[in-house]
């Protein structure tokens, strides 16, 4: 049965719906609210290409210091199976908006990918944009998945995101080098999709022949930057497809909506893991109340943090809403407890479990993803930990401790961060006063430009997941009536991790749509 909603869609856009199985007015009538028209921000051109410098055989211009680097340095051809590869670096502003001679400087990373045999060959360029925020791009090991079929056509563009891998990384020790928790919050409010969008535009105008357009892929948050790119920087794109990524666009903070919707997904992510693993309900159940009993309210983790019932429930981050995710966190929950090898030794979680705990989180090697989390909502307003917030109106079916003594499924929370995370997690301990700091900041620059969304004239395909956990469906929809000329494929077939399980296919099908393969229904 088609709902009236997506009618409504249907009418400003061209969508194409596959593989739908589950009746859409189950979302009722919630809105995102009143969209009014971002501010328009004219973009200063990049200067004009310098001489590009061959990169040493040592890679000692990746230690350079990034104030010390021309602007591009390419290195030379490299192998991976079926694939060629060379690496990019560029010395960028970290403020755009600043004199350009007084800016500090950063290192922005970009590796070239391309088929065996098509080295010389003039392709056009795909720059893939990685979801996060705060992680890194793939680093290929074969030609598979999307990146292979991409490379049948395309120059493939794996650029590092700012703050992000090779990227003048932040990492818990590099960010270390700036003394204060303001200075810190100083540098890190240029990270977001605006400064991110400015970086592709520089790329570009310096890698792609005569700083030609090029076709953006963005991947869940690259797929928000990619709604960045389309609201202030059009004339550098020739198309866009999106994967699990249309973001919310609404002005000031659009946080406490995503949190409200994305708590009844969440939801219903739970109940579909207890239907699949039920005796998860009382192992579950076990380990709240074990951890509830200890006086500090948890057990030491490895790294030095500490493991509680509200940190446990943070396996839904990155469990819950990604293919294979629900056995992923059943097969961790397997190896929960230790086994009693002396009778009459006393029970403990096992060591096992708490590794894995820390490695699903990824919070060590990737702590700028919880600093930026919420500021990627906020244009112009404060997020006030805002999942906090929304978490205190569900508070009666995501406290563990209570449902565990009630004898009631655990519920795990979804993408969400919390304050008492820079208290429990030892690699966001220090970072605590920063990220109070950002969570306070208001004066967020705008992100999105609506009266260029509806005016737009690039060509863009979008994979939209029904069920997905981390970019809310509804959502999703109400932004997309707003960006004139999208096609859309919405599909239940898919989780948000789609392109990574499926990349060739969801590629495949994107690219069909763009071309005219795939009929309007």
């Amino acid at each position: 049965m088609r709902s009236p909603y997506i009618s409504e869609i249907e009418a400003q856009s061209s969508i194409i719906v596959v593989s739908f199985q589950t009746e859409l007015s189950r979302f009722g009538d919630a809105s995102l609210g009143d969209l009014t028209a971002g501010v328009n921000r004219r973009r200063e051109r990049p200067r004009a290409f310098r001489a590009v410098t061959p990169m040493a055989e040592n890679n000692s211009a990746a230690a350079a210091a990034a104030e010390n680097l021309p602007e591009h340095v390419v290195g030379d051809w490299y192998s991976a199976p079926d694939l060629r590869l060379r690496d990019h670096r560029f010395s960028v502003p970290l403020d755009y908006s600043a004199d350009r001679r007084n800016s500090s400087k950063i290192s922005i990373f970009a590796r070239e990918v391309v088929s065996v045999g098509k080295e010389e060959q003039p392709l056009p360029y795909l720059l893939y944009l990685q979801g996060g925020p705060g992680f890194e791009c793939p680093r290929p090991t074969e030609a598979s998945g999307w990146i292979q079929r991409a490379c049948e056509e395309f120059r493939v563009v794996l650029m590092d995101q700012r703050g992000t891998g090779l990227s003048t990384s932040l990492t818990s020790s590099s960010m270390s080098q700036l003394k204060t928790a303001k200075d810190l919050a100083d540098y890190i409010k240029y990270f977001r999709a605006d400064n991110i969008v400015n970086d592709a535009e520089f790329i570009r105008i310096r890698l792609v022949p005569d700083a030609g357009s090029w076709t953006v892929l963005g991947q869940s948050y690259g797929g928000f930057c990619a709604a960045t790119y389309l609201s202030f920087a059009q004339e550098g794109l020739k198309q866009v497809l999106l994967t699990g990524g249309i973001p919310p666009i609404g002005n000031e903070c659009t946080a406490d909506v995503v949190y409200r919707a994305c708590f009844e997904q969440v939801k219903l992510q739970n109940e579909k893991y207890y239907k699949r693993y039920p005796q998860d309900i009382k192992i579950v159940q076990e380990v709240v109340n074990y951890l509830s009993e200890f006086e500090k309210g948890g057990v030491d983790l490895p790294s030095g943090g500490i493991l509680t019932p509200k940190s446990l429930q943070v396996l839904g981050l990155s469990c819950l809403g990604s293919s294979a995710g629900f056995e992923r966190l059943h097969y961790m929950f397997e190896i929960v407890w230790d086994p009693l090898i002396v009778p009459g030794a006393p029970k403990q979680i096992s060591y096992n479990f708490l590794d894995a705990f820390e490695k699903s989180i990824s919070f060590n090697t990737n702590p700028l993803y919880a600093l930026l989390h919420e500021a990627i909502y906020c244009q112009g307003a404060s997020s006030q930990w805002s999942a906090n917030k929304i978490r205190a109106v569900y508070e009666s079916e995501f406290d563990a401790i209570m449902a565990a003594r009630e004898r009631r499924p655990v519920l795990f929370t979804g993408e969400m961060i919390f304050p008492w995370m820079f208290d429990e997690i030892h690699a966001l301990k220090k970072f605590k006063d920063t990220a109070h700091i950002l969570a306070e900041k208001k004066d967020w620059p705008p992100l999105y430009n609506i009266k260029a969304l509806n005016n737009n004239k690039v060509p863009v395909a979008a994979a939209v997941y029904y069920e997905d956990m981390y970019v809310n469906f509804k959502l999703a929809m109400e932004t997309a009536s707003q960006i004139a000329g999208i096609r859309l494929w919405i599909t239940n077939e898919y989780m948000h991790s789609g392109l990574r399980d499926s990349g060739s296919q969801v590629f495949d099908y994107l690219m069909g749509m763009l071309k005219g393969k795939k009929p309007l229904f």
